[in-house]
């Protein structure tokens, strides 16, 4: 067996040497070793005119193919910056206010999907294993299903799947559900998600559900969970070693407060971090006795800086540090430190490392896999306090978990989280911990290959093995969706 992975991004990048190296990412990290050992090819996007449409790597004993569908810029306009960016993104995150929708938009969508495509097609031999990755190949699977009605192929999707009533609001939603359609596998971080796709297809498309499988056009489509992990031993290795530590002192030291909450996220609409500095305003208002005490650490990576609506977030964040801090400042306390740059993955952890407290409430988020990495890097005395509205929260009930949109209730618990006795703090953190060790991204990528390989099996008449994992947190969607049938399509 052969594994075609189809992704956005490329695995490998120039370093400044010249040289070529795998890129830095849960994806890569995930799905690198795989494919290094069955050997294939990653398709994935040539942002630069430069780049070689085809490299074997590495070029010394290649065990590799990276095969890159080169864009123009109207094309990385249209199709990444719109479609996947500003209309994909925001819906899937219920975040409809931020949709711009435009023609153009979807038509560089549909032709960069079909270029996608053409490369599998070109790429493919048989007995490959297809899996593709994300919103932004939506249209791909059917089109490579057409010329392969054979092929074996799964889609994982890494945000949320709105329910079918908010999914529906997009215009070409019903041509959309047809090309995922094309797999033998989707998957998912958690139930909730499957289970709004498979209402979108029963009731936009009509498609016949039973036990959590969709019928569509002679074929069956599993709808999973997979919940994805991190490389769990590398940041326990890394939040373990003498160099993180010291710079976790060294963070305290410079803060100098006597409990630190920390916020760690892209600057995205989405993470909720204009909520969370308001939300911390309301805890300084209500408890003075902390003032002094008590400072919150925000770090925010920038992100899709050219797009209009991530520029006005930033301006709005900026305002509201500088409001906080002009109120409630004293002289050698400062209640907000905010820094908007990007860290390397050992700085963030003696961030973790640091911090009483982390404060990770996104608005919505399929998983969100830096609760994962602060649970990995904290000692004992760590407090999460988590928003009910991400994936991960499903499956961390130890978090305190918290409405982001309820200010009141989040600055309550930063509150109970600060005052939280020694002994609650252990036991719940050391739960966590256990839950995160069996999220373990490597174990992911190979659950969801497992289902994908015992199907390739049933469908060439052999017997197919039974999924590995049924007893982790994977578990398959059972409960079939009701909806009513509705007319149209694209």
């Amino acid at each position: 067996m052969r594994l075609t992975v189809v992704a956005n991004r490329a695995p490998i990048s120039r370093t400044d040497e010249g040289d070529w190296a795998p890129s830095v990412g849960g994806l890569t990290t995930a799905l690198l070793p795989v494919l290094s050992e069955l050997g294939g090819a990653w398709v994935a996007m040539g942002e630069e005119p430069d780049l070689p449409e085809r490299q074997e790597y590495p070029a010394e004993d290649p065990d590799f193919l990276v095969r890159r569908v080169p864009l123009s810029q109207e094309e990385l306009d249209g199709y990444y910056y719109g479609m996947a960016n500003s209309v994909l993104w925001p819906l899937s995150h219920y975040m409809v206010q931020h949709l711009d929708l435009r023609d153009p938009f979807v038509e560089n969508y549909r032709r960069v999907n079909e270029r996608f495509a053409e490369a599998v097609i070109e790429e493919h031999r048989e007995d490959d294993v297809i899996w593709m990755q994300d919103y932004h190949l939506m249209l791909a699977p059917a089109l490579i299903r057409e010329a392969h009605p054979e092929a074996v192929m799964g889609h994982f999707w890494h945000i949320p799947w709105p329910a079918m009533e908010v999914f529906r609001i997009l215009p070409g939603a019903r041509e959309l559900l047809r090309g995922m359609l094309g797999n033998d596998l989707i998957g998912f971080h958690v139930e909730e998600y499957a289970k709004n796709f498979i209402e979108s297809a029963e009731v936009l498309l009509g498609a016949d559900v039973e036990d959590g499988v969709i019928h569509w056009q002679g074929r069956e489509v599993n709808v999973e969970a997979h919940p994805i992990g991190i490389e769990v031993e590398r940041f326990e290795r890394m939040s373990a070693s003498d160099n993180v530590k010291g710079e976790a002192e060294e963070v305290r030291d410079e803060f100098g407060a006597e409990s630190l909450v920390v916020g760690i996220d892209r600057l995205d609409y989405t993470k909720g971090v204009l909520s969370r500095l308001e939300a911390f305003e309301e805890f300084l208002e209500k408890n003075p006795e902390y003032h002094g005490k008590v400072s919150l650490f925000q770090v925010a990576t920038p992100s899709r800086t050219e797009v209009e609506s991530y520029q006005q977030l930033k301006r709005e964040v900026d305002e509201a540090v500088g409001r906080i801090n002009g109120q409630f400042a004293e002289d050698h306390w400062m209640p907000v430190h905010y820094r908007y740059r990007t860290y390397t993955q050992e700085e963030l952890c003696a961030f973790y490392r640091a911090a009483d407290v982390a404060l990770i409430t996104p608005l919505r988020d399929g998983m969100n896999v830096v609760t994962q990495e602060f649970i990995t890097a904290t000692t004992d005395r760590g407090v999460l306090i988590l928003s009910e509205l991400t994936g991960a929260a499903y499956l961390l009930p130890e978090a305190l978990q918290v409405n982001p949109y309820d200010q009141s209730g989040l600055a309550e618990a930063i509150r109970k989280a600060i005052e939280m006795p020694p002994e609650e703090r252990r036991e719940r953190i050391q739960a966590l911990k256990a839950t995160i060790r069996e999220l373990n991204v490597h174990q992911w990528a190979d659950g969801f290959l497992d289902r994908l390989t015992a199907q390739r099996d049933a469908s060439s008449g052999q017997r197919a093995p039974s999924p590995e994992r049924n007893s982790s947190p994977e578990r398959r969607v059972e409960e079939q969706s009701t909806g009513e049938l509705v007319d149209g399509g694209v």
